[in-house]
């Protein structure tokens, strides 16, 4: 199976920090594959996320994703990447309903003459539908709970049509039923686009027990794999 993302010995730096981040990270992620990311605070989780993505220049090394080099300008690239960034929560006074926010996703596919035709209205509903959400659609994406704010963000990523998902902490500060829905609906995305999936955690629960993969990072390294069949579930329903 191709991997349609490749890290080789790839070292990061934020801008004003000392320290590299990432100090010399490989992984991989096939086709279809979800790969789960775990460690402690400050391992460099989140930052593989944002150069996978293109967000964050790499010092030295190699980046690719779905074949492509990726750099700050791989604008046409992030269309086909549905990111969740880690404690992305709307505040209740945000001014979009939620199916707007489904609508967004649009936009890389279309762009500003067609966002708002039919067939992508279509697309919206659909989303809202696969996720069990049809019934919030008309209201303010700020006034619904944690766990609901992430099933819309997971029909965003369902309506944009993503071949990636990368997913951080998205079952963070969500209670254990919130956790296994929002699992349950990361494979439902998963299954319906055929997309690989990088989902970071620094916490047990159904998300990486549902991985075909984890890797541990500490201190800007990978430092362990586990692959399914080697883990003991972490807890049941």
């Amino acid at each position: 199976m191709d991997d349609v993302v490749s890290l080789i010995d790839v070292r990061a730096t934020y801008e004003g920090e000392r320290h590299a981040t990432l100090a010399g990270v490989t992984l991989s992620v096939a086709a279809t594959e979800q790969l789960a990311i775990t460690g402690p605070n400050g391992a460099g989780k989140t930052t593989i996320l944002e150069v996978i993505n293109g967000l964050l220049p790499i010092a030295s090394g190699t980046v690719r994703t779905l074949g492509q080099e990726v750099t700050l300008a791989s604008h046409r690239l992030r269309t086909q990447i549905a990111y969740v960034p880690q404690n992305l929560f709307f505040s209740p006074d945000t001014p979009f309903l939620v199916r707007d926010v489904v609508l967004t996703a649009r936009f890389g596919k279309t762009g500003t003459r067609r966002l708002f035709a039919a067939s992508e209205g279509r697309h919206v509903d659909r989303s809202l539908a696969a996720v069990g959400i049809s019934d919030l659609g008309g209201r303010p994406v700020g006034r619904l709970s944690g766990g609901q704010q992430r099933k819309a963000l997971l029909a965003r990523a369902l309506a944009q049509e993503a071949r990636i998902l990368l997913l951080d902490e998205p079952t963070a500060n969500l209670d254990p039923e919130a956790k296994h829905e929002v699992a349950d609906l990361v494979a439902l995305v998963r299954r319906e686009l055929g997309a690989a999936t990088v989902v970071v955690s620094h916490e047990t629960g159904p998300l990486l027990d549902a991985s075909d993969r984890t890797v541990a990072v500490d201190s800007g390294r990978v430092v362990a794999e586990t692959r399914l069949g080697d883990r003991v579930p972490a807890f049941s329903r």
